[in-house]
């Protein structure tokens, strides 16, 4: 085997995915999903750690997910990592890392009420300040 890029996440979605159509008719969405982790400190206290993670879905899976999945909802999302540069509005060159989706797997039922749970807003710098470029 050469190598292997493949990334598995189970996480909420952070805001409503929004379509945008580019060149040659290709679909986009982008959107960012939170993971949580709980552990204990040495001393015995619990710590709890919310990562963001972007992801990236072209046509069809993008018309899936923009059409099916809301803000606060389970997500298992299966795909590859890549990272791109780009140059942000003060001309400093930025790296940025997201997940190219492949696969989903929506795990909160339709009739969940989504508004309800209880998601964290996205931190500052958990997505990139531009933005996507495809």
């Amino acid at each position: 085997m050469k190598s292997l890029n493949n990334v598995q996440i189970i996480g909420r979605i952070g805001r409503d995915p929004e379509i945008k159509t580019l060149e040659k008719n290709i679909r986009v969405t982008s959107f960012g999903i939170a993971t949580d982790e709980s552990f204990k400190t040495k001393d015995g206290e619990s710590v709890e750690r919310t990562e963001w993670h972007n992801v990236t879905a072209f046509n069809s899976l993008a018309d899936i997910i923009c059409k099916y999945c809301k803000k606060g909802g389970l997500l298992y999302v299966q795909g590859k990592l890549k990272t791109r540069k780009y140059t942000d509005k003060n001309g400093v060159e930025k790296y940025a890392t997201e997940i190219v989706a492949e696969n989903i797997l929506m795990l909160t039922s339709k009739s969940a009420k989504l508004a309800e749970t209880d998601v964290s807003e996205p931190v500052p710098g958990a997505e990139p300040e531009e933005p996507c470029p495809y």
